[in-house]
């Protein structure tokens, strides 16, 4: 299933969070790291301090294992909402602001 996803990036820990999504840790976690750091070079920072993304999950709770696993650590607000509308979420890229955390 489809979900948009809006969060607040926890600023301190944006450091870690991309240590984490560039160091093999995410991406060797089964069965979603792949989708996780797909997810966070999609996402947008759409107004100061929220970030959007869309995401594909299965759980039976969206998001429950990324979260537990990944995002509870670095993001807060998180809410996921079903959709079938995937149009362009307009922002500056996520991914920058991560590649620049100090």
């Amino acid at each position: 299933m489809e979900y948009r996803v809006k969060a607040k990036p926890i600023p301190d820990k944006l450091p870690d969070f991309y240590k984490a999504l560039t160091d093999g840790s995410v991406e060797n976690q089964r069965p979603d790291g792949s989708e996780i750091i797909a997810s966070m070079k999609r996402a947008k920072v759409t107004s100061p301090g929220i970030i959007e993304w869309y995401e594909t999950c299965y759980c039976s709770t969206p998001l429950q294992h990324e979260r537990e696993t990944v995002y509870d650590r670095y993001l807060t607000n998180i809410e996921a909402v079903l959709t079938t509308d995937t149009s362009e979420i307009v922002g500056e890229p996520f991914w920058s602001i991560l590649e620049t955390a100090e």
